[in-house]
């Protein structure tokens, strides 16, 4: 692990999946990293991984929750004294689910996770980023493949990621004034749990089942690190990383 760097990054979903790998790799650069999570053991997994010890913080957290927000945010200025990046990554779907059968808990439950937990964390990051010294801070949202074309049976994730794209950018138009960097970053057919069904074979537009190649998750993490590490004067607005053979460009 390179020495410490003194930044600060809070990454949501960090117990699992695309948050984990994003919080490695901030950890093997010498980040602090407070990881959030609904659970409280995987993110001591993945402390346990990166043998991060005081480098990281474990806070168990409902991004649904506009006060348990708050808190992460808090307790992280708390222990470090600011905050430097966000990865907005906790988010959810519900696998292949015919649009007319969708229960109103169900559609709301994704709504409350990928849309409004979004917002609590961009709220939350703008009150402290506006108000520290130096002054600014970055903000990554996860976006998806699906920000930009749907799968089939897929209408609540798929409007919950293009509103992410109305966030950023409008987040990132705001930001401006208190030096606050914001981005997005699309993740294709990354190996994690969510998206291992895809080497089985997944639902195509034209109705077909097909294998879809994946990617090792790291490469996203190693994304994210370097959308995080860019100076403030520079951003990635939207950045693409994707199985170079997955059916995305040319779907449907």
């Amino acid at each position: 692990m390179s020495s410490d760097t003194g930044r600060v990054a809070i990454v949501t979903g960090g117990g699992t999946g695309i948050g984990r790998a994003a919080a490695l790799a901030l950890l093997g650069d010498g980040w602090r990293v407070a990881l959030a999570g609904r659970r409280l053991e995987p993110l001591q997994e993945t402390i346990t991984m990166a043998g991060a010890g005081a480098q990281a913080l474990a806070v168990p957290t409902d991004v649904t929750d506009p006060a348990a927000v708050r808190a992460l945010f808090d307790g992280t200025v708390a222990a470090w004294g600011r905050v430097d990046l966000l990865f907005n990554n906790a988010g959810m779907g519900l696998g292949q689910a015919l649009l007319e059968d969708i229960a109103d808990h169900d559609w709301t439950q994704v709504v409350d996770t990928n849309l409004n937990g979004m917002f609590w964390g961009i709220r939350e990051a703008f009150r402290v980023m506006k108000s520290q010294t130096p002054r600014g801070g970055r903000i990554i949202n996860n976006g998806s493949i699906s920000a930009h074309a749907p799968r089939p049976n897929s209408i609540a994730y798929t409007a919950t990621k293009h509103a992410v794209s109305g966030l950023t950018k409008a987040a990132s138009l705001d930001g401006r004034k208190y030096d606050i960097a914001v981005g997005q970053i699309d993740v294709g057919n990354a190996m994690t749990e969510l998206a291992s069904r895809m080497a089985k074979g997944v639902p195509q537009a034209n109705g077909e089942i097909a294998v879809e190649p994946l990617i090792d998750v790291a490469i996203v993490g190693q994304s994210v690190l370097y959308m995080a590490n860019l100076p403030l004067e520079a951003n990635v607005l939207f950045h693409t990383v994707m199985a170079t053979k997955m059916p995305f460009v040319g779907r449907g």
